[in-house]
């Protein structure tokens, strides 16, 4: 597949100094802590790790699979697998994701988690889209604010291609 014709939303380099302004809050908020960072795979997986690299505290890093999406759409149902390796049993837990918008993934794998006993669970994703929230739900770290547009690249999907774009684009017009 081509790459479709698309402009680019956020750039490489603004989501490095975000990226790292984020890691920066987070070792604030969690000095003194281990953490256990949970990301949804597989959107967030590009970001995680660039999160990641520049959390200094303690980090035990596991992944949950939830999807939505069949092709460019979201089917509506939500299908989560939280076999974690790590238990997270009074652990302080970051969870991750590549983007907010309905907030039905992210609260269904809030709720799983919780029924595992964690000391406290916080979000943190990359993108929020509020303009397609259903459920109230709000994260603790956001990256970039963003408007009802289909997006990928920087680990967000088109039809399962353009997860290595090194930046977030959306369609041209």
């Amino acid at each position: 597949m081509k790459t479709p014709r698309h402009k680019t939303l956020i750039t490489e380099k603004r989501i490095r100094r975000r990226v790292a302004d984020l890691a920066e809050q987070i070792n604030s908020d969690y000095k003194g802590r281990e953490l256990a960072l949970i990301f949804i795979s597989r959107g967030a997986f590009v970001f995680t790790a660039d999160l990641a690299r520049k959390i200094r505290l303690p980090v035990r890093i596991d992944c949950v699979s939830a999807n939505s999406y069949r092709g460019l759409k979201s089917s509506g149902k939500v299908e989560i697998d939280a076999n974690l390796k790590i238990d997270i049993k009074r652990k302080h837990v970051l969870l991750v994701d590549d983007i907010l918008d309905s907030g039905i993934t992210l609260n269904k794998v809030i709720r799983r988690l919780e029924k595992l006993g964690p000391a406290d669970i916080r979000t943190c994703v990359l993108l929020d889209k509020t303009s397609k929230r259903k459920v109230p739900l709000k994260a603790d770290y956001v990256g970039f604010e963003i408007p009802d547009v289909f997006v990928y690249g920087y680990g967000l999907d088109y039809d399962e291609y353009c997860r290595n774009l090194p930046y977030v684009a959306c369609l041209k017009k």
